[in-house]
């Protein structure tokens, strides 16, 4: 008899942590690992992932669960940050680095762009996302038209990150509604189709055919055969299991390196006004339009940590021992908060409040983390408020 169970396994792929869960067929977690990586540089000196490192982990991460005397692998699914592609050319090897969306973008090719394709405004409007530079991730692929022509001819397909880790799998290559309407500029949210410009630049012969987000590919091992998914967009994913489950309008927050509040129940169309202030639109699994607000939440917590700790020569893990006190918040608030106050923290989701505090206005490292996270959780307020539909009272 078989000691074998039946396991799913999911590896998700963040911009800080990467992680391979393990689920049996009740969706019970059994196993949990998390791995980081060192950036490298691209060939401007922009730091961006390791491709090379991220291959070796989804290889070595299959082969351990594939070799593991208690576990028979039934199916596989990817997810991960978006606004990545992967360049590959026809022999499916990477022609460029995998670019990091935080690379700053050129601005006379980005003004270009816009006054090409009807203006920053019409264009945001008609693609549901603010102007991002490299974080929309098809002006990542007409950068390299313009500024590196024969590196373009040389890609056969472009493949947004969760689509790409599938393919190392499968050996197919799918475009997914997740990644593409994830603020990358590719798809016109009004005729519900890629945007014009994505054919009239040669870019849609770069992109693999579209498929179901639930598509899966049969693959067979030494153990027998299992399905693996075409992988979604991290965002994305996690509304699935609320989405499939709940019976009343909600907004789900999901946090990382960004935090993203995604309210699928919120219909109306973006105005300019929530363009503006970083509101933007995804798509389900089912590619339906779910309005979005966006916060650098994650990384607004690790440049606040790193400042701390040197400021008061403290480890930079030291945030983990800081215990709650409810007495000090109001303090924070009312006494240090008139230095910035919560208008003022209103402002675009990659703007950072707590790097105006002077921290010797702070005794300890422990009041500055709690100030750090008071300011963090009123920037996350005035994010989620401007997607929440205010008057059905939703459930987060």
């Amino acid at each position: 008899m078989s000691l074998e169970k039946d396991v799913i396994a999911i590896i998700d792929v963040g911009k800080t942590n990467k992680k391979v869960f393990l689920l049996d067929r009740d969706y019970h977690f059994t196993s949990e690992e998390t791995s980081t990586f060192e950036e490298i540089s691209d060939e401007d000196g922009d730091t961006c992932e390791d491709l090379m490192a991220l291959n070796t982990f989804v290889s070595e991460s299959i082969a351990r669960i594939q070799k593991d005397a208690g576990a028979h692998l039934k199916a596989i699914n990817f997810s991960a940050y978006g606004a990545s592609f992967v360049n590959i050319d026809k022999q499916g090897r990477p022609v460029t680095p995998l670019y990091n969306y935080l690379k700053p973008y050129p601005a006379e090719i980005q003004q270009d762009f816009y006054n090409k394709y009807g203006g920053e405004k019409s264009f945001a409007r008609e693609t549901a996302s603010p102007v991002l530079g490299s974080l929309n991730s098809g002006m990542q692929l007409y950068r390299l038209k313009r500024l590196m022509p024969e590196t373009f001819g040389k890609i056969s397909c472009a493949l947004h990150l969760p689509q790409y880790l599938s393919s190392l799998i499968t050996g197919q290559y799918f475009s997914d509604m997740t990644s593409l309407g994830s603020h990358t500029n590719l798809w016109n949210f009004d005729t519900n189709d890629y945007h014009e410009w994505v054919s009239q630049e040669g870019v849609g012969k770069k992109l693999a055919p579209i498929v179901s987000s639930d598509h899966a590919a049969k693959l067979e091992s030494k153990k027998g055969a299992f399905v693996c998914g075409i992988g979604l967009h991290d965002s994305s994913a996690a509304l699935i299991p609320y989405l499939l489950q709940s019976t009343e309008p909600f907004t789900l927050i999901s946090t990382g390196t960004w935090s993203i509040s995604l309210n699928p129940f919120n219909t109306q169309p973006l105005t300019s006004e929530e363009l503006a202030a970083d509101c933007l639109s995804y798509l389900s699994y089912e590619g339906k339009p779910v309005k979005a607000s966006r916060l650098f939440a994650g990384h607004f917590h690790e440049a606040g940590v790193r400042r701390i700790s040197a400021h008061f020569g403290k480890s930079t893990d030291f945030y983990k021992d800081v215990k709650f006190d409810k007495t000090i918040i109001p303090v924070l608030r009312d006494e240090l908060g008139k230095t910035i106050s919560e208008k003022d923290q209103t402002y675009n989701s990659g703007e950072f409040a707590f790097h105006r505090r002077e921290l010797a206005a702070f005794k300890n490292s422990e009041d500055a983390y709690s100030r750090l996270i008071t300011d963090i959780v009123i920037q996350q307020f005035h994010s989620t408020r401007r997607i929440i539909d205010q008057q059905s009272n939703q459930t987060i």
